[in-house]
């Protein structure tokens, strides 16, 4: 019996078993699965070895004329020994002419996904031990839809030089585009000759796209288990942001940047640590975290030991450009000449794609015009909603602190903030001029707005709530104090006569309610002891335009004081400040009335302030206010 086997084992032709192979893997991966070739078997060896030749494996359903993979013959041969103790040990595997197609259409679907209703692990591929891998005149074409990404790449693996002086080892070289820009790969390897378990196989790779170049000088460490390598890599760019489009993994609006670090992976988990760079002019470390099984998951733990603000307004959606002259300059804009708020669209579908943590410090801030020292903080990405706690900034005096979420589950995010100003000095909104503060004093202030919007711009344009701000007290100019009022007396006499003195600020209390994007003024108070102002008017956030009304009453009897608000109007940017003509020619003529009809001393009488305004209740404003 065993001499009838093993005569009926030499004389069988496996090309009998051609049509049953590809029948059962065509209903076990629900695609054509066909052997074309012929197909030869050679068992009676202590490495018994296989010969396949025109192999060709269709696409699913939804691409069916596009198959997965065609080779035109394939050898490969195991270790007998290896096999019989269940282990799989390839001395020799080799393809000619293999061409793989693999394509990710618009819904996510992958057609190298031969059971599509499991879920992916993000393991890797984990391939048996591959003593020589030979690979001559392969290519493979990739194809993603929703990043609007095509490769098309030359894969050739090779012991021995080859006749266009090629060299030997590994080499995958790619052309193609990404997002309607140039794409570039190319991957980099020794000979797979003699590879063992034990002995990492290093490689080296270079991706170039979407303004991003990454370069990574790696090792597996069990060659051939994909799920686990590491590598040195360096990433730059001109924005963070695009790195989206080769990694899936969502990242802010940056300039741009330079940085480098360890990378690893272990199974699912890949990690980015101990990275140093710049973004712009700030440096920038930390450590990340990516997990790809199930729902992607990202954690970074990042700082900077001298940060410049202008680079983080940048991750707020503002424009940046980056001039190098000595050390890096970063330049900032909103987008639209002469607007504040940034008008940077958010891209929503990204948000929902995952799910995250960072914290993100700097210990000390380039000299600005704001001040801050310090700057902490924090957010979490939960189910496309991102909370945003804390927003710290630590000015030289005060701070401001508070929170954010924005709610990207739909398509127009929805926003709430809750911002606390404590300390802030006057003083640092309002500079010396002459060598005198003109004023000086601690500001408290609030904002809790919220609404839709996908920019700053289009939330505030949008927002509802309140916005207060306070000075409990402070000391003003006195020359100022007195144009508070408008009198020209005393306070154009001090002004001309160089009087540096002062006068307390009581109080000062501006609490806006916001409706439709427009803070119209609620209370507005400014009480010093000479003057008593009250302003009204809005604040129109879409168009970042003023429209504000001070009206000041002198306290004590002043000669000439005219009758007639301050304006304060114009851009956010450049305001302009000055009086309502009108309410002057309103009070001339009273004046010229009063001269004609009872005598030329009344005529005074129209300019004189008899000083009978009381001070505020400034405890129950303030009260009132926060």
């Amino acid at each position: 019996m065993i001499l009838a086997v093993v005569v009926f084992l030499l004389m069988f032709d496996w090309n009998w078993l051609r049509g049953p192979i590809g029948r059962w893997a065509s209903n076990e991966y629900e695609r054509q699965v066909e052997l074309r070739g012929d197909l030869d078997v050679r068992l009676f060896s202590w490495t018994p070895s296989v010969t396949v030749r025109g192999l060709y494996f269709g696409g699913p359903d939804w691409a069916r004329d596009r198959p997965t993979a065609e080779v035109a013959k394939i050898d490969a041969s195991f270790r007998l020994r290896k096999l019989l103790l269940g282990q799989i040990e390839m001395p020799l595997l080799a393809f000619e002419q293999p061409h793989v197609v693999l394509l990710s259409d618009a819904a996510g679907r992958q057609s190298w996904a031969l059971h599509p209703d499991r879920p992916d692990t993000g393991e890797g591929l984990k391939l048996p031990v591959i003593q020589q891998l030979v690979i001559r005149n392969g290519d493979i074409v990739f194809e993603d839809r929703r990043r609007e990404l095509t490769l098309d790449a030359t894969v050739n693996a090779r012991e021995t030089t080859g006749p266009d002086d090629t060299g030997s080892g590994f080499v995958l070289d790619g052309r193609g585009s990404l997002n309607r820009s140039a794409l570039t790969l190319r991957v980099e390897g020794g000979p797979f000759i003699n590879i063992r378990r034990n002995r990492p196989y290093g490689f080296k790779a270079t991706l170039s796209g979407a303004g991003s170049r990454l370069m990574a000088d790696g090792r597996i460490i069990r060659p051939f288990d994909l799920g686990r390598f590491e590598a040195d890599l360096s990433l730059q760019g001109q924005d963070l942001a695009d790195l989206y489009l080769l990694t899936g993994v969502t990242l802010p609006n940056t300039p741009p940047y330079r940085l480098a670090g360890d990378l690893r992976r272990e199974r699912s988990t890949w990690t980015f640590n101990d990275f140093t760079g710049r973004v712009g002019a700030s440096d920038l470390g930390g450590d990340v975290k990516v997990e790809t099984a199930g729902r992607l998951k990202v954690e970074a733990d990042l700082m900077s030991r001298r940060l410049d603000l202008d680079d983080l307004t940048a991750i707020l959606g503002a424009r940046t450009r980056t001039t190098a002259s000595g050390e890096n300059t970063t330049t900032v804009s909103s987008g639209e000449p002469g607007k504040l708020l940034p008008d940077a669209t958010l891209q929503v579908e990204r948000l929902q794609t995952m799910d995250g943590r960072v914290a993100y410090r700097a210990d000390q801030v380039k000299a600005n015009d704001l001040d801050v020292r310090k700057v902490n903080l924090g957010g979490v990405l939960k189910d496309g909603v991102l909370d945003l706690d804390p927003v710290a900034f630590v000015f030289n005096r005060g701070e401001l602190n508070g929170k954010a979420r924005i709610d990207a589950r739909r398509d127009l995010p929805y926003n709430t903030v809750d911002f606390r100003l404590s300390g802030y000095p006057l003083e640092s909104i309002i500079p010396t001029r002459g060598g005198s503060q003109p004023i000086s004093g601690r500001a408290l202030g609030r904002a809790q707005l919220e609404g839709p919007g996908a920019s700053i711009h289009d939330f505030a344009a949008a927002s509802k709530g309140r916005i207060s701000l306070v000075v409990p007290q402070g000391r003003m100019r006195a020359a100022f104090a007195e144009l508070l009022g408008i009198n020209a007396s005393a306070g154009l006499l001090k002004l001309l006569s160089g009087d540096q003195s002062d006068t307390p600020i009581r109080c000062a209390v501006a609490e806006f309610g916001v409706a439709g994007g427009v803070a119209t003024a609620r209370t507005g108070v400014i009480d010093t002891d000479v003057v008593l102002a009250k302003i009204t008017g809005t604040i129109n956030l879409g168009t970042e335009m003023l429209d504000l009304t001070i009206d000041g009453e002198s306290k004590k009897p002043r000669l000439l004081r005219l009758w007639t608000p301050i304006r304060v109007r114009g851009p956010l940017t450049a305001p302009a400040v000055g009086v309502d003509a009108g309410s002057v020619v309103a009070q001339a003529g009273i004046t010229g009335l009063l001269a004609a009809v009872v005598a030329p001393v009344a005529a005074v009488l129209g300019f004189v302030e008899p000083g009978l305004t009381e001070d505020a209740d400034c405890g129950r404003l303030i009260a009132g206010a926060r």
